[in-house]
């Protein structure tokens, strides 16, 4: 049964996450695992995915004649769906490339900002029972667009080394240039090293599991990652009018991701929080994942009512949740009042499975109240930012000095001089 909470609610009770509380046998294990791929390449990959994937692999990367092969079974039903969530993805996220800027100032002075995209970008896609198409295409789509060189895509194989077709028919779509068959800490660390096989990248993207979580935290600094990404979460404002079976399955959608997935009802309807609350239990015992889904519900779902809407959205922002729906007659007007949430759904008929697959924003976001100060996946993570400037010599004359002083009051005289120097013989000035 859900928890309930009518009135105001502790930090303690709604904000106990912690996406970097790993226990250390953990980081144990991922530290050893990237110091053998680092020291030992393709030897250590194929190792371990031997071990931990029970697949004897001759080659790690995946053929054409694979890809090829995929393309002929997935339906051709599939592969439109496919195709129709790749366009929304490029038609949203195109809207995200920036230019760079160039200022003139008075005396020839130019500053300035280029934007220029990252040469190799690499992309963690689960494998297993958890094996999303819609992460290839989230990630590889952005990254097309933002003008990446080269996608290399990882991915645990089955047993029989087989990769699952509707993978391979989303890398296919989303211009993913090369996939390789591995997955856990030796891909990530495979990755960020480069084995004999696997190109070196310079960032890291997609979603995993701990060990993949904990050696993206470990390689970070060698190479770029996009975020550690905590377990999965929903928060529903809801109010009177919403119906209860709709806010149901929505609270379950992401209940059913992980026994660790949280899932949060606020409402400022005493009938409604009751309603949802008879409705899970009706909903669970008809849910093929009803065991993930209970145990995450029972373990970390809550109602939580407040005495008005306003009141429920300062919860929200508090918690500032991966996914916000906001269940209410008048979506638009509360929407002003979020500060804190990875992505928004507004209105009666917007889920956030909608958001997931389809609607084009990205479904890669910040967990575990990481919120308050990150953002989603885009195409601003595909790419890189240097400023520049010009002065002329009798700009950098009249202001050499202050340069000079502003050094020298830091200690850095070397820095001084550098200003000076180029002046000294207008000036007839010696050393």
């Amino acid at each position: 049964m859900i928890k309930i909470y009518r009135g105001a609610v502790s930090d303690a009770d709604i904000l106990s996450r912690e996406i970097n509380d790993y226990p250390i046998e953990y980081e144990n294990t991922v530290r050893e695992i990237l110091g053998e791929v680092r020291e030992k390449g393709d030897a250590a990959v194929l190792a371990y995915t031997e071990r931990f994937d029970r697949c004897r692999l001759a080659s790690l990367e995946v053929t054409r004649e694979e890809i090829e092969g995929a393309l002929s079974r997935v339906s051709p039903d599939f592969l439109e769906t496919l195709r129709v969530a790749k366009d929304n993805i490029a038609y949203f996220h195109r809207a995200q490339k920036r230019n760079g800027f160039e200022l003139r100032r008075d005396g020839g002075i130019v500053l300035g900002q280029r934007f220029t995209p990252l040469a190799r970008v690499g992309i963690y896609v689960p494998g297993g029972t958890a094996s999303y198409p819609s992460t290839v295409l989230m990630n590889a789509v952005p990254a097309k667009i933002a003008g990446v060189g080269e996608i290399v895509m990882v991915t645990p194989c089955a047993a029989d080394g087989s990769v699952r077709d509707e993978i391979l028919a989303a890398a296919y779509l989303a211009g993913v240039d090369r996939i390789f068959k591995c997955g856990g800490a030796q891909a990530i660390g495979a990755l960020a090293y480069g084995t004999e096989s696997i190109p070196r990248v310079d960032k890291i993207v997609g979603p995993g599991n701990i060990f993949v979580a904990i050696a993206k935290r470990m390689v970070f600094g060698i190479v770029g990652i996009d975020m550690i990404a905590g377990p999965s979460e929903i928060l529903i404002v809801a109010d009177g009018g919403a119906d209860p079976r709709f806010v149901a399955a929505d609270l379950l959608s992401q209940a059913e991701h992980d026994k660790l997935a949280t899932a949060v009802l606020v409402t400022d309807s005493e009938s409604l929080a009751e309603a949802v609350s008879r409705e899970l239990e009706e909903q669970l015992s008809r849910l093929p994942r009803e065991e993930i889904a209970r145990t995450s519900i029972e373990a970390n779902g809550k109602i939580i009512v407040m005495d008005s809407i306003d009141l429920a959205l300062e919860v929200s922002n508090r918690i500032a949740p991966e996914h916000l729906e906001l269940c209410l007659a008048e979506p638009f007007e509360a929407l002003e009042k979020v500060k804190n949430a990875g992505s928004v759904f507004l209105g009666r008929y917007t889920p956030e499975s909608l958001g997931d697959y389809l609607a084009g924003p990205n479904h890669t976001l910040p967990t575990s109240g990481s919120a308050r100060f990150s953002s989603p996946l885009s195409v601003d993570d595909f790419v890189k930012k240097h400023s520049y400037l010009y002065y002329p010599e009798e700009q950098l004359l009249a202001v050499k000095d202050r340069v000079a002083d502003f050094a020298e009051r830091e200690g850095l005289s070397a820095h001084a001089r550098a200003a000076l120097i180029r002046f000294r013989d207008r000036e007839g000035k010696t050393e």
